[in-house]
């Protein structure tokens, strides 16, 4: 809310609850992100409201990739702010560590029905985010190992990304990353700022960003 308020001024804007999230009812069906795209094109078409500048931060990064790779011609704008959507690059060692412990885990889920603790099972191995997730816990399953490539590399809309230099949530590189893949892109990594605190403590660096990136939209269509 804090980011939403700093862009009161540049224009008319909605705040989505995606399906699931806020006060909106999850979907029926576990939902990928090409699922939460085709849901959004669906409502813009409807009210009338596009060609849109999408913002979206995380998992709105996500559907936002999507949304521009799969309807282009509702999206004359995008933004991803932390974006996720693409597989992390880990080291071997880090790579085999995370190997083992999913062999582990699918093995200590087999005992089961032999008496062991689902839930000391999910304490022990579950994320941050897995266990936080409730009952959107299937979603979450479907839309975590997605690798949003493939739909980066298809999307003509100017775009503007923004990567807190100290974000583990959605590292840097992965802007480094959309940067290469998107031809109509921009990228900046902003200074001290994590994942959470781009959209606090930083939004003024956000909307000053969003303005000049909006303006030159305006400018290039004006010509």
């Amino acid at each position: 809310m804090p980011l939403i308020q700093s862009l009161q001024t540049l224009g008319a804007h909605t705040a989505l609850d995606f399906p699931g999230f806020g006060h909106s009812p999850r979907p029926q069906e576990s939902w990928s992100t090409a699922d939460y795209a085709d849901a959004i094109a669906a409502h813009l078409k409807e009210s009338g409201q596009a060609p849109i500048i999408w913002i979206g931060h995380s998992f709105g990064g996500r559907v936002g990739v999507q949304l521009a790779s799969r309807h282009p011609e509702l999206i004359k704008g995008l933004v991803l702010i932390a974006g996720a959507g693409l597989k992390r690059k880990r080291s071997p060692f880090k790579a085999l560590y995370f190997k083992a412990r999913v062999s582990l885990y699918k093995f200590l889920k087999k005992l089961i029905p032999l008496g062991l603790s689902q839930d000391w099972l999910q304490s022990k191995f579950g994320s941050r985010d897995y266990k936080s997730a409730g009952a959107m816990r299937d979603i979450f399953l479907k839309v975590i190992p997605e690798d949003l490539s493939n739909e980066a590399a298809k999307i003509t809309a100017p775009t503007l990304l923004m990567y807190g230099e100290k974000d583990n949530e959605t590292p840097p590189e992965f802007g480094q990353r959309y940067n290469r893949l998107i031809k109509n892109s921009t990228l900046h990594i902003l200074s001290g700022l994590d994942h959470y605190s781009v959209l606090g403590s930083g939004r003024h660096q956000v909307a000053n960003l969003l303005q000049g990136f909006i303006n030159t939209l305006k400018s290039s269509q004006s010509e």
